[in-house]
């Protein structure tokens, strides 16, 4: 038996209870809202920070800060994923979904933010002891460290291919889109890198939040008296909010005299309304016409003329929010909840039609970044019967001289052009209008008569436009 004296035992650390941080577990919630329930973000986070200000959580820098960590870790989920990969030995696959959100979380404060090192790290794990629990936590403090060993441009040099060797791979990985978006997008632009290159950073910019007065109902100078207010690019009724704000404090949003409104859709609906028709002018209409911006900005724009608005929408809660949205129209309308490929209206009824269809939403990945990663190739194939079935039914409730526009926010050739195509041929009493001059001073509208739209090159949606006269 040892003569020698034990030494006396350390006193163990009491333990310290994580640090809560509002900011980084609302974002957390965001993201598993967004993952669970495949909700969208810009639906789930405006309440959930309602109800942080209304405790007394959050402040505009906070609420800033909350947003910016939820939809910039959504549209760099691929590039962190790849990253992440990296850094575990383990498939991401076998990593548990809020793990993952958290290490994402992380990840993006780490490359993508000007938060420093030490506080992107400590400020996670503090969120993952609160979220995970500490087991978990120090997984993911020892994955973050080895994410910040390195800035973002050498971990794209680290995991993404060799542009030389997969062009599609490495645009993919380097600029978050799947392989198949930046395949169809590259295809819609017609090749050349530049071009795509602009497309894809441009889908990962934040959007700024555009307003529309609604003719009749308000002006652009008193949208524009708001602050950091500047005019729209195109339409002469839109107004860019550049400091980004609440829509919802603005007295003419509140009151229903003005909405949120990207400028393409805008543009679609002004050029509709400007194409010319062949005789009377009086009975206009939305077939889908759910949530109602459109239908909001027609009916107003055919109120000056005296004609009537028919917005048709199936679903019976977003033809709800069409009433809400005309509510106060100058002129007469009628809002219908019914399946517009059924109609219930006679053929040759209508001066003006517009379908802007359900399509994969390709075209407004600024404003939703988490649909890149829920779309796949073959949805294209379950929204092609929708897309011409609605079409068809367009052309067969225009009169002969009237007007229909095709519009959607996607520029994937499947659901654009090839559309118009077949139904083309099947009404060979048709001829497309050249939708150009219809947009003064948009510049970069390609070859025609259709109008494709872009994010790097008009700074809005990817809408796609064709309008198409009844002859006979």
């Amino acid at each position: 038996m040892s003569d020698q004296p034990r030494r006396p035992r350390r006193p163990a650390k009491p333990y310290r209870r994580p640090k809560k941080d509002p900011v980084r577990i609302l974002a957390f919630e965001a993201l598993r809202a967004v993952d669970e329930r495949d909700a969208y973000a810009n639906l789930v986070l405006p309440p959930l920070l309602r109800k942080a200000r209304e405790k007394g959580d959050f402040d505009g820098r906070d609420a800033a800060l909350a947003t910016e960590l939820v939809y910039g870790t959504l549209r760099r989920q691929g590039t962190y994923d790849a990253i992440i990969a990296d850094c575990v030995d383990r498939p991401l696959r076998e990593v548990d979904p809020p793990v993952l959100d958290v290490l994402s979380l992380g990840t993006h404060q780490l490359l993508g933010t000007r938060i420093p090192t030490h506080a992107a790290v400590s400020a996670t794990v503090e969120l993952a002891r609160v979220v995970l629990g500490d087991g978990r936590a120090k997984f993911v403090n020892a994955v973050l460290r080895k994410v910040a060993q390195h800035d973002l441009d050498r971990w794209l040099e680290r995991v993404a291919p060799p542009y030389e060797e997969d062009p599609e791979d490495h645009l993919a990985v380097v600029h978050s889109h799947p392989r198949w978006v930046v395949s169809a997008l590259w295809d819609s632009l017609g090749g050349g890198r530049d071009g795509i290159e602009e497309l894809l950073r441009a889908d990962n910019e934040r959007p700024e939040v555009t307003l529309v007065a609604r003719p009749g109902r308000a002006a652009t100078e008193e949208l524009l008296a708001e602050e950091a207010a500047e005019p729209g690019r195109w339409s002469p009724y839109a107004v860019r909010l550049t400091e980004g704000g609440e829509p919802g404090a603005v007295p003419a949003v509140a009151e229903g005299r003005a909405g949120v409104q990207d400028e393409g859709s805008q543009l679609v609906a002004l050029a509709l309304a400007g194409a010319p028709v062949e005789g009377r002018d009086r009975l206009w209409l939305d077939g889908c016409a759910g949530p109602g911006g459109k239908a909001a900005l027609l009916g107003a724009l055919g109120a000056e003329r005296g004609a009537m608005l028919l917005a048709s929408e199936k679903q019976p809660h977003r033809a709800g929010l069409v009433a809400r949205a005309l509510s106060g129209n100058p002129g007469p309308y009628q809002v219908v909840a019914a399946d517009a490929t059924r109609p219930a209206w006679r053929p040759g009824s209508f001066d003006r039609v517009l379908v802007d269809v359900p399509c994969t939403g390709l075209g407004a990945l600024r404003r939703r970044p988490e649909a890149r990663w829920r779309r796949r190739p073959e949805d294209l194939d379950g929204f092609a019967p929708l897309q011409r079935g609605l079409l068809r039914t367009a052309l067969e409730s225009v009169r002969v001289g009237g007007v229909v526009g095709y519009a959607t926010c996607s520029p994937h050739l499947a659901e654009t052009r090839a559309v118009v195509s077949d139904l083309l041929k099947q009404f060979p009493e048709t001829e497309l209008i050249d939708a150009r001059p219809l947009l003064p001073g948009v510049p970069d509208l390609g070859e025609g008569p259709d109008v494709q739209l872009w994010p790097h090159l008009h700074g809005i949606d990817a809408m796609y436009l064709a309008l198409i006269r009844r002859t006979g």
